[in-house]
């Protein structure tokens, strides 16, 4: 059924057309029904306040959305988009090998044996509109490769600046294609194109300055290394060979090695398909890699792997059961996903696609009209802001998680000093609190009065130069930054909620015990958009390393939130 032995004979533009319009079909059937994954939610409220940048990513995702969602308020315009993208991305990726051997047969089952393209036919986050973007990159650079021309370098720049709105992997592509062809840098139309392509893409890094680079310290620092696990590499190793075909992924890594890099576009292809796997690999010894994360690199390993099936006079019988084989597991996979029950209720991957719905509305039932406050990280009170249309759910973000989105969002604004609905997975302990079981499981919520928050205050430290020694008492200076539009006091008097400023050291990616500043914050009164700088002391750890220090602002009855960033310290 594979045979290439007759590319001519096979009717390939019929074929190819009736495939994408079944694969549209599909998808749009699974993004109506299918329930969100939690980070699908996130980046529905991302839409919700559309800017220039994220805490977690680049603008683009929330552009998806948000024009589906002007046509359909439901999970179908959520992913409307990314349906109609991933279909275009079907028809390139087509446009793009049949240059080197016609076999729509072919073409068509090996593309669906690649679990990647099967997840971004409908799942809405980043990766879905980088997909689409870098596979446009490639057929592009496939044309302006072979001729050098302006209009293909003006194209080329705004989709180079597509994918970095996409996602800031996007800049791997780029390197990778640059590093296959130094001859490109002898072109004036290349230059063209890095021009154009910052232009269009500076909206996006004025954004950054003008927030303090939040992406960046969040990918670059905060994202604290933990010591080396061999796991990190043999899951990372695992998940590639899995996201390629369930059982034939790794026949593609090993045969697409041995195309011949015979023009300067199949050798931009083989740069990026193992020059990315290569480079998130040595990442996993800095620390754990989602295996999503190589999605830019299966475009290329598709073109790769067809180009070799292609010249083969008879491809081997157990390859195409392995590719038939692989190919009817994930579409079980989805038929299992689009209609839940116990077996996916069993496996963590899947259970995250079942139950949320209807545990938003149980939440709802509770809280009322109330804005509703989880402190579980960003995904809770996303799927409960989408499932009820509504921006009511608020991420009171732990010290223990991390920050996102929500510390920039008005939303704690518009909460602050309010009567709020206050909702975990646990007992809140010897207070009056509602106990009510939902799909995912019992929840606790109270209602909290005048509830007190400091989630926004920004702390912002230089460290004295010198080194620091075990055990010592060193005095920092500490500008504390007030974001809010009028004054607020870390006094505790006649507080309903009292405040503490602490501090911990973070080692290998653990978060120590937290320590009360000793001098006396509750005197600090910072004017509506102010700030005040004070001495405080810290006192350095017991043991010498590298550590990271970060200060945090908790109120009472949250865990306390991320105030500052996290700073270096090496302790001798």
């Amino acid at each position: 059924m594979l045979s290439s032995t007759s590319v001519a004979k096979s009717p390939s533009q019929k074929f190819i057309f009736i495939f994408l319009i079944i694969w549209f079909l599909v998808n749009l059937v699974q993004a109506s029904f299918m329930e969100l994954h939690p980070d699908e939610a996130y980046y529905w409220v991302y839409s919700r306040f559309l800017d220039w940048g994220y805490f977690d990513h680049p603008p683009m995702v929330a552009l998806f959305i948000k024009a589906g969602d002007n046509l359909f308020q439901n999970k179908l315009g959520l992913r409307f988009l990314t349906v109609i993208c991933s279909t275009l991305s079907v028809y390139l990726l087509w446009q793009i090998v049949k240059k080197y051997a016609e076999n729509a047969v072919l073409f068509i089952l090996l593309f669906s044996c690649f679990v990647l393209f099967h997840m971004y036919g409908f799942i809405t986050t980043p990766d879905s509109p980088l997909l689409l973007f870098s596979i446009l990159f490639f057929y592009l650079y496939q044309r302006y490769s072979r001729k050098d021309s302006y209009t293909l370098a003006v194209l080329l720049a705004v989709v180079i600046a597509c994918m970095m709105y996409s996602k800031y992997h996007g800049i791997l592509v780029l390197f990778f294609t640059i590093l296959s062809n130094f001859k490109l840098l002898k072109r004036p139309s290349f230059w063209l194109i890095v021009v154009v392509a910052l232009a269009v893409y500076m909206p996006h890094i004025l954004w950054q300055i003008d927030n303090g680079y939040p992406s960046v310290h969040y990918h670059l620092f905060d994202r604290s290394a933990r010591p080396y696990k061999v796991n990190f590499t043999l899951e990372y190793i695992l998940g590639q060979v899995l996201l390629a075909g369930p059982l034939i992924g790794w026949y593609f890594y090993a045969k697409g090695y041995k195309v011949k890099a015979d023009d300067a576009f199949l050798r931009a292809i083989k740069f990026n398909c193992y020059g990315i796997f290569l480079f998130f690999l040595l990442s996993t010894f800095k620390g754990r890699v989602e295996a999503h994360w190589t999605m830019i690199a299966y475009p290329p390993l598709f073109i790769l792997s067809y180009c070799y099936l292609s010249q083969l006079v008879v491809v081997p019988v157990w390859v195409r059961r392995l590719v038939l084989t692989s190919v009817a597991l994930i579409l079980l996979a989805r038929i299992i996903l689009l209609v839940p029950g116990p077996l996916a209720d069993k496996l963590r991957p899947l259970r995250e696609y079942s139950g949320s719905e209807v545990w938003a509305r149980q939440i709802k039932e509770k809280s009322g009209d109330s804005y509703v406050v989880f402190n579980q990280g960003f995904q809770e009170p996303s799927k409960f802001n989408f499932y009820n249309r509504t921006l009511k759910g608020f991420a009171c973000n732990s010290r223990y998680y991390r920050k996102n989105q929500y510390d920039i969002w008005p939303i704690e604004d518009s909460l602050r000093n309010k009567r709020v609905y206050y909702v975990i997975p646990y007992s809140h302990g010897e207070v009056p609190q509602d106990s009510f079981p939902t799909s995912k499981g019992m929840y606790y919520g109270r209602y909290l009065e005048e509830v007190r928050l400091y989630q926004k205050v920004n702390i912002v430290t230089e460290l004295p130069e010198e080194d620091w020694k075990a055990g010592e008492t060193v005095q920092v200076l500490l500008e504390i930054q007030n974001p809010y539009n009028e004054a607020i006091s870390f006094s505790n008097e006649g507080e309903r909620w009292n405040a503490f400023f602490e501090y911990t050291f973070v080692k290998d990616g653990v978060i120590g015990d937290f320590y009360p500043i000793p001098e006396n914050m509750q005197l600090l009164r910072i004017p509506a958009k102010g700030n005040v700088t004070v001495p405080v002391s810290v006192k350095a750890p017991a043991e010498p390393g590298d550590y990271y220090l970060f200060f945090s602002i908790r109120t009472e009855p949250f865990p306390g939130a991320r105030n500052s960033k996290m700073i270096k310290v090496e302790i001798e």
